[in-house]
């Protein structure tokens, strides 16, 4: 088999399965609306269940609801009969996921289900099928053909169900009002979990990192100062830390382009001041923010009474993993 064959059938899968979920489109309907609304009304958890590949599905959507504000999990329906069906409370809603719509194992649990009078979304390839008919709401995610050459292996139809239970996860996402800050809560881990959650404390150089000079000083401390400290900009303060003024890189090219002598201008002369700040409770993201607005490269951070209590920059972020 040569390259432009396996390209050529490659290309085909993609083309097959991107028409199967494109046909999912014009099922989005009263009856789906009908299961979104069963799902916002839940009290208890949503219950995913399904066999096989069906199964990897369901797993992934049961994860993808958790995610984004509607509490999920998946149960595997041959375990179900031998003691996990007790996971299924009456206050849950069930999804249940069966291509065939005729699936053995989810069958056997029916009775029990209905017998709780728990709601029962199912999502089949088969309208006429026995899991269908007994479901509250039913959505059609049938395909014309399988990816698979032989028309057997599970590929445009999982995908079809993976797509309609996205679907699903966002519509109630968006329904909740669950914002950036509510995913974030979910995935502290992660990247937007740092860019959301994390304060500008938890990175902020303290102590004796923190870049600061005397009001007192000359401009040749204040390089110096920038040099060790290596914020790119250093705090000029009194004797009890209040802050007074700030001066960074980019404040010394303005001043050299006056040939203003380094050894004896006092830095009180060149400083910004006032200068802007921030408290140590803010968000760094929001941090990121007014460092873009206002083109700076940095904070100092102060108390409520403005004495320097830590300093950071863009560098900073980026190491946290904010930026």
């Amino acid at each position: 088999m040569n390259e432009s064959t396996l390209i050529s059938l490659g290309r085909s899968v993609i083309d097959i399965e991107a028409e199967a979920i494109t046909r999912l489109r014009d099922r989005i309907d009263a009856t789906f609306a009908k299961a979104c609304q069963l799902m916002l009304a839940c009290e208890g958890r949503i219950v995913v269940v399904g066999m096989g590949k069906s199964g990897h599905i369901g797993g992934k959507i049961a994860a993808t609801l958790a995610s984004t504000g509607s509490p999920a999990f998946f149960v595997h329906p041959g375990e179900a009969s031998h003691g996990d069906l007790g996971m299924i409370t009456p206050k849950d809603v069930v999804i249940a996921i069966s291509n065939s719509g005729e699936t053995g194992e989810i069958l056997t649990i029916l009775p029990l289900i209905k017998r709780q009078d728990v709601p029962l979304i199912s999502m089949t390839g088969n309208p006429d099928s026995t899991l269908a008919k007994a479901s509250t709401v039913h959505i059609n995610v049938g395909v014309e053909k399988e990816a698979c050459p032989l028309n057997l292996a599970p590929t445009s139809s999982t995908t079809a169900a993976l797509a309609m239970g996205d679907a699903l996860a966002i519509s109630l996402l968006d329904a909740r009002g669950f914002t950036e800050e509510d995913f974030a809560m979910s995935h502290p881990g992660g990247s937007l979990g740092r860019r959301l959650l994390l304060l500008i404390n938890d990175i902020m150089h303290t102590g004796a990192a923190i870049p600061k000079v005397l009001k007192e000083a000359t401009l040749k401390d204040a390089l110096m100062e920038i040099s060790q400290k290596g914020l790119g900009m250093t705090a000029i303060v009194d004797k009890e830390d209040y802050v007074i003024g700030v001066f960074t890189d980019g404040d010394l090219r303005r001043v050299l382009d006056n040939q203003i002598d380094v050894h004896k201008t006092p830095i009180s002369e060149v400083m910004i001041s006032p200068c802007k700040t921030i408290e140590p409770h803010m968000l760094a993201a929001e941090a990121l923010q007014r460092m873009e607005k206002h083109k700076i490269n940095g904070f100092l951070v102060t108390d409520e009474n403005k004495k320097l209590i830590g300093a950071f920059n863009m560098h900073d972020l980026l190491k946290a993993g904010v930026v």
